[in-house]
């Protein structure tokens, strides 16, 4: 532990066969005390991998989604009894190796969450390989959301985040997608909650055992992006769309 808080990495996997174990040789054991694996109904030998490196696994009989995979992830990390919890892609498409500057702004409790951000220095995504196509459409994105929902994020489609247990018992978790869109979804829910986030700058790096996602699911998820966003306007102006969609109204 650091200053008292236990740290979790949690690794949403799905045919990680490949890179995993390179992976989790890239966390710094001194900053994690655990890391679970959470296995989407892989067709490869992920949870083999998985359980030869001693990991905790959880595995799903059928495949729930990227958001899916998430709220278990985080379900699993809370009730390991983390206070940060980190999300690293298995496939080493973001260097496991920054997790301490990605943990220290929580540590210090200098905000809520922290997210690694390749487009703090967006030469740098594409000389890391990032598509023409998605460093276009990463930009107009992050633009369109800034301007929808007041923030001055440099990136919101990374997946290399650190949560404090604070948000991840407070936001309604399970109202969100079990889609690609799980990773806007909350971003708003932090905003409605009043929520902090700072950010990171990270390497990009695009090879080809990472997980790619083709054009077709790309402007799929785009369209679900603008879709969220538009129920955000209609519950902030209108009150019309269902509040526990983006905050816990339980007391």
């Amino acid at each position: 532990m650091i200053k008292n808080k236990k740290v979790v990495v949690v690794l949403p996997a799905y045919n990680a066969a490949k890179t995993l174990l390179k992976t989790v040789n890239d966390i710094p054991p001194d900053y994690v005390d655990e890391i679970i694996l959470v296995d989407d109904a892989s067709r490869d030998e992920t949870v083999k991998v998985a359980q030869n490196l001693g990991l905790k696994i959880f595995v799903h009989p059928r495949n729930l989604g990227y958001g899916g995979n998430q709220k278990t992830c985080y379900r699993e990390a809370l009730r390991a009894g983390a206070d940060i919890v980190v999300m690293v892609h298995p496939d080493h498409q973001y260097d496991p190796k920054a997790v301490p500057q990605l943990i220290e702004p929580l540590i210090n409790e200098e905000c809520d969450a922290v997210f690694g951000s390749r487009m703090i220095y967006k030469e740098q995504a594409l000389a890391g390989g990032m598509p023409w196509w998605k460093f276009c459409a990463n930009i107009f994105l992050t633009k369109l959301e800034n301007l929808v929902l007041g923030l001055k994020l440099t990136e919101y489609h990374s997946g290399f985040r650190a949560y404090s247990k604070k948000v991840l018992t407070k936001v309604p978790l399970d109202q969100n997608s079990s889609d690609f869109v799980f990773d806007t979804e909350i971003i708003i829910q932090l905003k409605v909650n009043n929520f902090s986030i700072k950010e990171i700058p990270i390497k990009t790096r695009y090879f080809p055992e990472a997980s790619m996602v083709g054009l077709a699911r790309s402007l799929k998820y785009g369209l679900s992006i603008i879709l969220v966003l538009i129920k955000y306007l209609i519950y902030r102006f209108f009150g019309l769309y269902r509040s526990n969609y983006f905050k816990n109204e339980k007391k």
